[in-house]
C-alpha cells in the first residue's frame, strides 16, 4: 500500500508582480544601519517596492577606503538582477560618490543597469537644493576634516553657497549610527539659524534625520535636507513618482528641475 499522496499539479495565473508603479534598487553599504529603515518609511506606497544589494566597505570612512568601494560597486550593482527591470537605481553614499566621483558611479550603474535612472545621495542633494531654489546652505556631516572639506568643496563647484559647516567629526561608521537624534536636532538648529544659510543639508545616510526632520525645518522656519531623504525623493521622482508625502519636509512637496 502506497500512503505517499500523489502530488497534484495546481493552476495558476500570472501577474506582473510586484512593483505595478515603480521598482527601485538600492546599494547600500554593507556597515549602514539606517538608510533601508528610513527609506522603507518614506516609500512605502501602492505599487511601489524596493530591492537592496549591499557593497563591502570598511568601517573607518577615509578618502582611501571610500574609493575602495568603486572595485566593488559592478558587482554589488550586478546583485541586483537586469529582469528586475528596475525603474531607478541609487549608490547610496554620499561620501563615497564625492570621492569616486558622480559621473563615475553613474557610469558604473548604467553599465550594469542601462535601461535604469541613477543616482546617489550627492548628485539627489544638488537636485533638490535646485529643485527648492536654494543657493546659500549649512553642511552638516559627520565625517573628519577631509572627507567634509571634499564634501563642501564639491557642492562649491555646483554653484552653492557653503557658508556654514558643521561636523561630529567621526571616522567610524558604526559610531555614526549611533549619533542621537537629538544632538542632529540641536546641530541643525544650531548651524541652520544663521541668517547667511537658506538651508540645511545634513550628509551621511547612517544619521537618523527623519525622525526629527519636520520637528527641524519647524524649529529654523527653512528647509533641512538629508542624504537619504533627497536619495528617496530623488528616486521617486525619477522612477515617476511625484506624491506629495506628509512628514518627509518641504522637499517632498517639491518636483524635480528637469536638468537633474
Amino acid at each position: 500500500m502506497n500512503l505517499v499522496p500523489d502530488i497534484q499539479a495546481l493552476q495558476f495565473t500570472s501577474d506582473g508582480g510586484l512593483g505595478s508603479v515603480a521598482r527601485i534598487g538600492l546599494i547600500v553599504l554593507q556597515s549602514d544601519q539606517t538608510l533601508e529603515h528610513e527609506l522603507s518609511g518614506v516609500l512605502r506606497r501602492p505599487g511601489v517596492v524596493l530591492y537592496h544589494a549591499r557593497i563591502p566597505n570598511e568601517m573607518e570612512v577615509s578618502g582611501d577606503t571610500l574609493r575602495k568601494m568603486e572595485a566593488d560597486l559592478p558587482t554589488a550593482a550586478a546583485l541586483l538582477p537586469a529582469s528586475f527591470e528596475l525603474d531607478a537605481i541609487g549608490y547610496c553614499c554620499t561620501s563615497g560618490a564625492t570621492m569616486i566621483g558622480e559621473a563615475r558611479v553613474d557610469a558604473i550603474l548604467r553599465s550594469v543597469h542601462p535601461a535604469a535612472k541613477t543616482t546617489n545621495p550627492l548628485t539627489a542633494c544638488k537636485a533638490a537644493l535646485s529643485a527648492l531654489k536654494l543657493k546659500r546652505i549649512a553642511l552638516i556631516t559627520p565625517y573628519a576634516v577631509e572627507v567634509t572639506e571634499g564634501m563642501r568643496d564639491n557642492l562649491a563647484a555646483a554653484g552653492f553657497q557653503v557658508n556654514a559647516v558643521g561636523s561630529f567629526n567621526q571616522s567610524d561608521d558604526f559610531k555614526v549610527a549611533r549619533i542621537s537624534s537629538q544632538s542632529i536636532l540641536e546641530a541643525i538648529k544650531e548651524i541652520g539659524r544663521r541668517a547667511d544659510c537658506d538651508g540645511v543639508f545634513v550628509s551621511c545616510t547612517s544619521l537618523r534625520v527623519m525622525e526629527i526632520l519636520a520637528e527641524a525645518e519647524k524649529a529654523i522656519c527653512k528647509p533641512v535636507l538629508s542624504s537619504n531623504q533627497v536619495t528617496a525623493w530623488h528616486l521617486a521622482r525619477l522612477a515617476g513618482i511625484g506624491d506629495s508625502i506628509a512628514g518627509a519636509g518641504m522637499l517632498f512637496h517639491t518636483q524635480m528641475k528637469m536638468d537633474y
